[in-house]
């Protein structure tokens, strides 16, 4: 089976990679922005410019039979686009789309898309987990952009018989993660004390980079995945409290916490105008993967704990490497 990879240089997309090629029932083509650097990637490559409605996808998707697409317009904290909306919907909407139709015109059988959480809304009430099937709320462009591209491909699927395929993680850790993880993981390997103490009611679900690559691979062949939506996680939330607890024994330190209460935390964070911070702190977040276990008889292959062991052992073993 020949399978076609978009975003094979990103944070999913590399160990991704890896583990396709570790696949010896799978050849592997790269779709690139530009020319690899000699040396750089030990991969079949394929050019392709930047990623647009006009992108020319034909020579990358000649005898493709699945596409896995996760290039995209990644969301941001602070975007300095004059439109972000539109800035979004260009990449992750209307390229995508347009990705799809050419790999319909190719013959491709099946296209693996990588969405987001965020499609489901931006939190959810205790005890009641997103779904698949729940309706959208996206807020953000970004997740504007991606239920977008969702409601066009299963057009497309529809009317072509396109087998479409759509994952929506939530925050995803491993090597190379940013943003608030890894200020996270920073502080607690620092000994940072930390005001996270008194947030140990909500519960927030993750998933480990090496879990969401398992679940991206059983999606390329199996037949039950065929126009289904999945949603994924370690399969067990927990709170901010105890997720730095977690890392903190990961990484055999100490975990610092100050039993700051969420209220005051949340007052403070308003103050300098980081309500969505403090949201994303005390809120809850969880997704229920009953149907994605059922369907695909599918099974996180590492815990959390696991997870975040080798996520940290595999981000010190890269920076020892550097």
């Amino acid at each position: 089976m020949k399978v076609l990879l978009t975003g094979a240089t990103g944070f999913v997309g590399a160990p991704l990679l890896r583990s396709l090629q570790a696949n010896p029932t799978l050849t592997v083509r790269v779709a690139l922005r530009r020319p690899a650097e000699p040396g750089s990637l030990e991969a079949d490559w394929q050019a392709v410019g930047e990623i647009s409605a006009q992108t020319d996808w034909r020579s990358a998707l000649a005898g493709i039979d699945v596409v896995i697409h996760l290039a995209a317009r990644v969301h941001v904290m602070r975007d300095e686009a004059s439109d972000p909306l539109q800035s979004f919907l260009r990449v992750n909407t209307d390229a995508t789309l347009h990705l799809a139709r050419q790999a319909v015109a190719a013959g491709v059988r099946r296209l693996v898309f990588l969405s987001s959480v965020k499609v489901n809304g931006e939190q959810t009430l205790a005890g009641r987990p997103f779904r698949a099937d729940d309706a959208a709320l996206p807020e953000d462009a970004y997740a504007i952009s991606k239920h977008r591209a969702e409601l066009g491909l299963r057009e497309i699927a529809q009317a072509t018989g396109l087998e479409v395929v759509i994952i929506r993680p939530p925050l995803v850790y491993g090597p190379g993660a940013k943003a608030n993880f890894a200020a996270l993981v920073d502080a607690v390997a620092r000994g940072i004390p930390l005001p996270l103490g008194g947030i140990h009611n909500n519960l927030r679900s993750l998933v480990g980079i090496d879990n969401l690559v398992d679940l991206v691979t059983t999606c390329i062949t199996h037949p039950q995945a065929a126009n289904q939506t999945f949603l994924v996680s370690d399969g067990e939330d927990v709170s901010t409290a105890d997720l730095v607890r977690r890392l903190a024994r990961a990484m055999d330190r100490p975990a610092r916490l100050l039993p700051v209460p969420a209220w005051a935390l949340k007052a403070g964070a308003a103050a300098l105008g980081r309500s969505a911070a403090a949201q994303r702190l005390c809120g809850n977040l969880q997704v229920d993967i009953t149907s994605t276990r059922e369907r695909l008889g599918w099974t996180p292959p590492l815990s959390l704990d696991e997870g975040l062991r080798q996520a940290l052992a595999k981000a010190r073993a890269g920076a020892g490497a550097a």
